[in-house]
């Protein structure tokens, strides 16, 4: 391929979706020509940056311009499930911020329009996967030097409750801090793991926004038993003072796995005298556009994308599991989507 433009892109929400601006264009053959923000002021902010982009305010007139093949969707959680099936009806490919939908009934509805349509590609913004670190451990625990795995401590640590408490997520009735971010752990576990959740039980609280007009669980821990009998505590909290983090330990039969803000730690021995090694790959180490470019690559030749359809659905189907058993009080199995 030689640069020429083969595939146009179009984005609603200007918040985090501006930098999947350059995401896109690091591919050759791809061009964002439209932009779509409800906000006067984030569309003028954001031609201050990039001039040459067509500016609108309506989503409809990304999902219906014939000339733009793939579409993400950044705008509100509340958004997402109507223009995923509006773009999907388009026949747009899509990239879209997590969470897919709020819903489960949306999810199943979304899969069944994409298995009518399985020329389309979809994929979500699940970034751990790029992560240096992260990478690292998945290539250890395949190789089977952690050896059996049997425990996994996970926690999305926001360290940003003034987004709960002002702004649209406060506003929204029964934002899910599970669906929004502890989503980046649970796909985090089934990708360095390749094992499939099959029962949740969950307890919650509200104790940091308490008097906000928050209304959901701002803390939330899950026990997840796995198919191969693996225990996972899967979390999200963020009422917590503490920086923006991915707090994640791994234990295996022959070694343990301790992610740190400045280092990680793999322990091989049971004996304290001796020291764990350092494990020095970047910590995130990544950005939010960095699966673009391999999304329009799967475009382009008709493969599944790094993040494809069914790691999308798995990560929601324990998600959802998760949202069941915090609010019901009771074990609740994940039923895949």
């Amino acid at each position: 391929m030689n640069g020429e433009v083969l595939i146009r892109a179009g984005i609603i929400g200007l918040g985090v979706g501006e930098r999947h601006i350059s995401g896109y264009e690091r591919h050759p053959n791809c061009r964002v020509t439209r932009l779509a923000d409800f906000s006067d002021a984030k569309r003028a902010d954001v031609a201050t940056r990039h001039p040459d982009r067509s500016m609108t305010a309506s989503a409809d007139e990304i999902l219906d311009d014939p000339d733009i093949e793939i579409v993400s969707i950044a705008s509100y959680d509340q958004h997402h499930y109507e223009q995923v099936m509006r773009a999907i009806d388009a026949g747009k490919h899509l990239f879209v911020e997590k969470p897919l939908v709020l819903q489960e009934d949306h999810a199943h509805e979304v899969r069944a329009a994409l298995r009518a349509k399985p020329h389309l590609r979809i994929s979500s913004n699940l970034i751990l996967r790029r992560c240096p670190r992260f990478l690292w451990l998945r290539k250890e625990i395949r190789s089977g030097r952690m050896g059996r795995l049997f425990n996994i401590d996970a926690e999305y640590q926001y360290g940003r409750i003034h987004k709960l408490i002002s702004g649209w997520r406060g506003e929204l009735p029964g934002y899910s801090l599970v669906m929004g971010g502890a989503v980046h752990m649970a796909d985090l576990v089934i990708w360095l793991t390749g094992d499939r959740p099959v029962e949740v039980t969950a307890f919650g609280n509200r104790i940091a926004t308490e008097g906000s007009a928050f209304r959901n669980f701002d803390l939330v821990r899950a026990l997840v038993r796995f198919e191969s009998g693996l225990v996972a505590s899967i979390g999200c909290n963020g009422g917590c003072v503490h920086p923006h983090f991915h707090r994640l330990e791994v234990h295996g039969t022959e070694a343990t796995f301790v992610n740190g803000l400045e280092s990680a730690f793999v322990y091989r021995s049971r004996d304290p005298g001796v020291r764990p090694e350092p494990i020095t790959e970047a910590y995130p180490g990544v950005d939010k556009g960095d699966l673009l470019e391999d999304f329009v690559d799967a475009v382009l030749h008709g493969r599944e994308p790094e993040v494809g359809q069914d790691a999308v659905f798995d990560a929601l189907s324990l998600c959802f599991a998760i949202e069941r058993a915090v609010h019901s009080g009771q074990p609740e199995p994940v039923r895949p989507i």
